[in-house]
């Protein structure tokens, strides 16, 4: 028995008109019955028809799960997880190590400190066994801490400055709050609360739903246009347009 044959048997066994199928689903009769008849090229790819399968499994009173494993033998084209997909597409981001400041940075700055004590000694000890030539060793020390200065002056200022370009843990913008709602029809959503899997189901109209993240929240939305985003309690503009993909992460 083929899924389209299952389809069919199964609306008719729950005493289910097509017409009322496809007001219930809101999906055209003429896809309901291509889809009766195995014929899924108009369902807009594998996961628009996924969803589709999900939304009149729910209507006729059959495990939705028999309809997708039928699916994916007989119709699908290609089967990726979502979650690979999102981190294809960077919006899941890959952990990096933390790079530790390099030791070269203090022993500079070390060297340049001990330079200038030692000019200094050097100065003082000339000063007083030879005031004649304390001008010259005045100029010396002058001209040698020059650029000893600068070195000690380049080293504080890369030390100063090695905080901000040393990679550091990430600092959370705080608690992420989302709200999506189906307004305009349905869609299909898979959602990702700190990096871990909280939803993956049709968004039927005139539902709503809501998450709650410490860190981010990744979405992956079907048919944006009928959906509307709530981010930390400001409404956005739609994500995308009918019978689109998108793909975002909020933090």
């Amino acid at each position: 028995m083929t899924l389209g044959t299952t389809l069919r048997d199964a609306r008719e066994a729950a005493h289910v008109s097509i017409e009322s199928l496809s007001e219930s689903t809101n999906l055209r009769i003429g896809l309901l019955t291509e889809m009766e008849s195995d014929n899924f090229k108009h369902c807009g790819g594998d996961t628009y028809a996924r969803g589709h399968l999900r939304n009149i499994a729910q209507r006729i009173g059959l495990n939705p799960e028999i309809l997708i494993d039928l699916y994916n033998q007989e119709q699908a084209v290609e089967s990726q997880r979502i979650q690979d997909s999102l981190v294809d597409n960077n919006i899941i981001q890959v952990p990096r190590e933390k790079k530790s400041l390099s030791w070269k940075i203090p022993a500079l700055f070390s060297v340049a400190i001990l330079a200038v004590i030692a000019i200094v000694q050097i100065v003082v000890s000339n000063q007083t066994s030879s005031p004649s030539a304390a001008p010259i060793a005045s100029a010396s020390a002058s001209a040698s801490t020059s650029p000893s200065a600068t070195t000690s002056a380049s080293a504080a200022a890369t030390t100063s400055a090695s905080p901000i370009a040393s990679p550091a843990k990430s600092i959370s913008s705080g608690p992420v709050s989302l709200v999506v709602s189906a307004p305009r029809g349905n869609s299909y959503i898979n959602i990702i609360v700190d990096g871990k899997d909280v939803e993956k189901s049709p968004l039927f109209q005139g539902e709503t739903k809501s998450y709650q993240g410490l860190k981010s929240i990744s979405v992956y939305f079907s048919n944006p246009a009928a959906l509307d985003v709530t981010y930390n309690g400001k409404l956005l503009a739609p994500l995308g347009g009918e019978n689109q993909e998108v793909r975002r992460t909020f933090r």
